[in-house]
C-alpha cells in the first residue's frame, strides 16, 4: 500500500476527472438516478471529493474517508470555499478494510469509487466489502468501482512499454492469471488489481449486496477523444446534454462494459 501512497501523493487526481470527464459525468448519473432523495452518504476512497462535493450541493450529508491526508485537506478546503462546509459531517484518514471511525449502519448509501483496485488479494477486497456493507443501511444503495482486466490487457498490449513488466509475455501471462499490476517502473500506477467482469455480480452478491446495475463508466472514452469531445461541446450545451443522456444509457450496454477501463457496480445492502 506504501506504493500506491507514494503514487497518489505526486498524481493529480482532480485532474485525471478532469481530463477524462466522461467517467465522471456517467458515474454522476447513476449515482444521482439512484441515491435516495436525501440522506447521509459516505465516499470511502473520495480523493479530493468531486464525487462528494457534487452530491453535497444538490443537498446530501456527506462523510469524506481517504487515505491520503492531502486529498483530505484538498476536499475540505474546497467545501470551506464553496461555503458548503455545513454539509460535511467529517473527513477522515481511513482506509477501506478499517472504516472504525464509522458505526454500524449509519449512511443512506456509500460509494467506494477507488479502493477496490487498489486491493490486491481476495481477503483484503473482501474485508472492504464487509466494510461498505457494515456502514450502510438496510436496503441503502451501494456504487463500487472496479478495473476489467480485459481493458488493461488489451492497453497493455496496445502500448507495451508504458505498462511494464507487462511488456513481455511472461509478464502478460502473470496478468492475465491473477489480475494483478505492480509496475517495473518507479512512480508509475501501480499496486493495482484488475477484476475478470464476470466475476463482479458473484462477487458483490457473496458479501451481501442484491445487483441494481453494472455500467461501463468511460466505455465511450476509448471512442471520443480530445477532438470529438471539442466537438460535441462546441455544439452547445443543450446539444451536449443530450450526447451525455445517450452515453450514460448506451453504457448500461454489456457488450461496451469490456471496452471499459472502470466499471460502476450498483447494489442494495441485504
Amino acid at each position: 500500500m506504501e506504493e500506491v501512497k507514494d503514487f497518489y501523493r505526486a498524481f493529480d487526481e482532480e485532474g485525471r476527472l478532469d481530463r477524462e470527464p466522461l467517467e465522471f459525468q456517467v458515474n454522476l448519473h447513476y449515482i444521482r438516478k439512484f441515491l435516495p432523495p436525501n440522506g447521509r452518504v459516505a465516499d470511502i476512497g473520495a480523493g479530493p471529493g468531486r464525487y462528494a462535493l457534487e452530491l453535497a450541493r444538490i443537498g446530501y450529508q456527506l462523510d469524506v474517508a481517504d487515505i491520503m491526508p492531502r486529498f483530505l485537506t484538498q476536499a475540505r478546503e474546497r467545501a470551506e470555499s464553496e461555503r458548503l462546509a455545513a454539509r460535511f459531517s467529517g473527513f477522515y484518514e481511513a482506509d477501506a478494510r478499517d472504516l472504525s471511525c464509522f458505526s454500524d449502519e449509519c449512511f443512506d448509501a456509500s460509494l467506494m469509487l477507488g479502493p477496490f483496485y487498489h486491493l490486491q488479494h481476495r481477503k483484503e477486497r473482501e474485508q472492504a466489502a464487509r466494510e461498505l456493507r457494515r456502514i450502510t443501511k438496510q436496503g441503502g444503495v451501494v456504487f463500487a468501482a472496479f478495473m476489467p482486466r480485459i481493458r488493461h490487457l488489451i492497453q497493455s498490449l496496445q502500448q507495451p512499454e508504458h505498462w511494464k513488466p507487462n511488456h513481455r509475455i511472461e509478464g502478460l501471462r502473470r496478468f492475465l492469471d491473477t489480475g494483478i499490476f505492480n509496475h517495473s517502473d518507479p512512480g508509475r500506477f501501480t499496486g493495482a488489481y484488475f477484476e475478470r467482469i464476470e466475476d463482479i455480480v458473484p462477487f458483490m452478491e457473496d458479501q451481501g449486496f442484491r445487483t441494481i446495475e453494472l455500467v461501463g463508466s468511460d466505455g465511450f472514452a476509448q471512442a471520443l477523444h480530445e477532438n470529438s469531445i471539442r466537438y460535441w461541446r462546441e455544439q452547445g450545451e443543450s446539444t451536449w446534454d443530450e450526447m451525455m443522456e445517450v452515453i450514460c444509457e448506451g453504457a448500461r450496454s454489456p457488450y461496451l462494459l469490456g471496452a471499459a477501463a472502470h466499471i460502476l457496480y450498483i447494489g442494495r445492502r441485504s
